[in-house]
């Protein structure tokens, strides 16, 4: 799952990571490989030397340091991902920094719900849990019914499944699984195929993949039946 929003960074916009442990480099690098230019910051020299190989700007820091923050010029910044793990004091004070600097769009990893409540209060304007979000999905996965799973905040979920025997050798419209179920399915993969944009009109065959979106729980329900 894509940690920020479609529209919340412009092609292009500069961002600023702090925290390169395996959460941050992987949101640094991808945001490189997106076109982003990234400044990313790390106390930690060792690390600093590691990242430099993947990542054009690196710079030591100490990022609960308002000081060194302004030198680098964070406040210029429209976009900053606090990355930093289990140092919740150091997570915090990085945040109040970035906020007093006048950071447009704060974004912030939590590891637990108080965390998160802490980051929000401090000035974080998004909070995210990615080892939570990610033990979610394996649960699902190791569940055996889904191929993969993404959910949302707002309870909206999007899955890979296969297609249940009731749907097979029949058009959509026909099969009604929409008012059956409470999803929608997005898309149809036919074995060796790309994934086309389902319609009312589009019969599933057997082994097909659809993709399919609705609340987590309906999308859940749905799943079961495949």
């Amino acid at each position: 799952m894509n940690l920020f929003g479609r529209d919340e960074i412009a092609a292009g916009e500069a961002v600023a990571v702090v925290g390169l442990g395996r959460f941050g480099s992987a949101v640094a690098q991808s945001l490189t490989r997106l076109g982003h230019e990234v400044l990313a910051i790390d106390e930690r020299a060792d690390i600093v030397q590691r990242s430099s190989e993947s990542l054009t700007h690196v710079v030591q820091a100490d990022s609960t340091d308002s000081g060194a923050l302004d030198q680098l010029g964070l406040g210029e910044f429209d976009h900053v991902v606090v990355a930093i793990g289990t140092d919740i004091e150091a997570s915090v004070l990085t945040v109040l920094a970035c906020e007093e600097a006048g950071v447009r769009e704060i974004w912030a990893k939590a590891i637990n719900a108080k965390h998160g409540q802490i980051l929000h209060r401090t000035g974080a304007h998004h909070v995210v849990y990615p080892e939570a979000a990610m033990g979610e999905r394996v649960a699902h996965l190791v569940s055996g019914k889904m191929m993969d799973f993404i959910e949302f905040d707002d309870g909206f979920a999007i899955v890979k499944t296969k297609a249940p025997h009731e749907a097979i050798g029949r058009p959509l419209g026909e099969s009604r699984l929409r008012s059956k179920y409470g999803i929608t399915v997005v898309g149809v993969k036919q074995p060796g195929e790309d994934f086309t944009y389902a319609t009312a009109d589009t019969v599933i065959s057997e082994g097909d993949t659809l993709i399919v979106s609705g609340s987590t729980k309906k999308v859940e329900a749905f799943a079961a039946t495949t």
